[in-house]
């Protein structure tokens, strides 16, 4: 089967999307993160609706890849995290979107 012409810039879409970006869970936390100049955890996992474990495994691939950045301090002897937005972060959600909006973009509802 051979894919139309015309439809071929959506399959390059496809193709090219960042699967960091992708995963629901951390497309959640970016999402969220662009909207505020930072979050602490508890926000994020209330939000999210994420588990403590699932959140912090997310948040590191983010910081990993340089998409979050992510400061871990002490208040009143507790831990405290709060994660905020990269600019690579905001560069890789804004060609995320784009991206889906040309994959998605010929479709017929």
């Amino acid at each position: 089967m051979r894919i139309p012409e015309e439809n071929e810039a959506q399959v390059q879409a496809l193709q090219s999307v960042d699967r960091v970006v992708h995963e629901p869970a951390r497309l959640a936390v970016l999402t969220y993160l662009s909207l505020v100049e930072s979050a602490d955890f508890v926000f994020l996992m209330r939000t999210t609706g994420l588990t403590w474990g699932n959140l912090s495994s997310h948040l590191a691939r983010l910081e990993e890849v340089g998409y979050v950045a992510i400061e871990k301090e002490f208040v009143q002897k507790k831990p405290h995290t709060m994660a905020r937005l990269t600019q690579a972060g905001r560069d890789a959600l804004a060609k995320y979107r784009a991206t889906m909006h040309t994959a998605l973009g010929g479709l017929s509802e």
